[in-house]
């Protein structure tokens, strides 16, 4: 089992979370960006760069993920195609993304890219906060516990 995570856009405080729970269950963590993520000491995370460009991260993720493997992604197709694999996806609030929910969610997503696009302020999501985290750490424990059985 590896724990994946979608680097780039990742807030700081949950890559904080996911190295804890690395240390504490020798997880191996792979973290996947565009751009130089350095990792604490210890040999269990590892950083991957990629070529800068749209989705070359989330392409390497997809390619590189196993069934019993979690991914920490905001990114709506990539959630998709995770769970596409049969592997597991939640994003950095804590929410888990079924085959149910994504569809929903990528229908969503694409209904607001069309507001935007049409000039409608659809405005952004809430700033991350200490409650997010926190729902974040009791997901990611959650899910962690249940995948080592």
């Amino acid at each position: 089992m590896k724990i994946w995570i979608d680097a780039d856009a990742c807030p700081k405080m949950v890559k904080e979370v996911i190295f804890k729970a690395s240390f504490r269950l020798k997880v191996p963590v792979v973290l996947v960006a565009n751009s130089y993520m350095a990792v604490p000491p210890g040999g269990l995370i590892s950083s991957i760069q990629v070529e800068k460009g749209a989705d070359i991260a989330d392409f390497y993720i997809v390619e590189n993920v196993s069934e019993k493997d979690l991914v920490i992604t905001a990114d709506i197709p990539l959630a998709a195609l995770v769970v596409e694999k049969d592997a597991t996806a939640i994003n950095p609030r804590g929410e888990l993304y079924t085959a149910e929910n994504v569809r929903e969610r990528l229908s969503m997503r694409d209904f607001m890219k069309d507001l935007r696009d049409s000039g409608v302020d659809t405005g952004g999501p809430q700033a991350f906060g200490l409650k997010d985290k926190e729902r974040f750490a009791n997901s990611l424990n959650r899910i962690l516990t249940k995948m080592m059985k």
